[in-house]
């Protein structure tokens, strides 16, 4: 059986002792996504010059703990009604201090009655294939580079699976339960896509419907990666 939460800190290539002070993150301006390359498999899918720009420092110092610490700053920047363009970016103190709806760890089940930290996992790799750049071809290098990590079969197999699928929005969306769920799904979505890109931008503007995000939410959640 897979250990989801092992496995989603592995393949996002987050310093799961980061959150205990293991380093130093940058403190602002899009905080966590402007700093070290991001490895794990995420960094294959994705390339690791396109993790720098969108996702990289987030993604690579912080893995979860990161990501759930820039979900919840953006959703108490919207219940709060911040302005978007001055509202803060969570640093590395905010990943103390996160509510436990954003943390997976502590909220594995979702609406079906999977495991959110394997909902984030296919989301991620569902927003990494929305660009087309994962041919067959790649695929087969991404298999060869995954293989050599230190993952599980099982691990492993969920990969490869998702990888050949599809990618299925109506799926990822019924394993969502509430709002918080969906914000840290929508963010890590967009840790790793660029919206300068027609297909990429598409494929997000269709999970933030599928998610059911209000507009102003989605708005803050940007804010929260780009710092911008």
């Amino acid at each position: 059986m897979i250990d989801a939460n092992k496995f989603l800190e592995q393949f996002m290539g987050g310093n799961a002792g980061a959150g205990q002070g293991a380093g130093k993150a940058p403190g602002t301006g899009g905080g966590f996504v402007k700093g070290a390359v991001a490895g794990g498999v995420l960094g294959l899918l994705v390339g690791n010059k396109k993790v720098r720009k969108m996702g990289g420092g987030m993604l690579a110092y912080g893995g979860t703990a990161a990501a759930g610490a820039l979900a919840f700053k953006a959703y108490q920047n919207w219940q709060q009604g911040k302005q978007v363009a001055t509202a803060p970016v969570a640093t590395e103190q905010d990943m103390r201090h996160v509510d436990a709806r954003f943390l997976p760890q502590q909220t594995a089940s979702t609406g079906n009655g999977g495991n959110f930290a394997l909902t984030l996992v296919m989301a991620m790799i569902s927003a990494a294939k929305a660009d087309g750049h994962i041919d067959a071809q790649e695929q087969t290098h991404i298999f060869e580079q995954v293989e050599k990590m230190s993952l599980d079969s099982e691990s492993k197999g969920f990969v490869f699976d998702a990888l050949r699928q599809p990618a299925d929005l109506a799926q990822i969306a019924s394993q969502v339960q509430g709002i918080e769920q969906a914000a840290e799904v929508y963010l890590v979505s967009r840790s790793v896509l660029d919206v300068d890109h027609p297909a990429e931008r598409s494929y997000l503007q269709a999970l933030a419907h599928r998610l059911d995000l209000p507009a102003d939410l989605v708005a803050h959640l940007d804010h929260q990666v780009t710092g911008e």
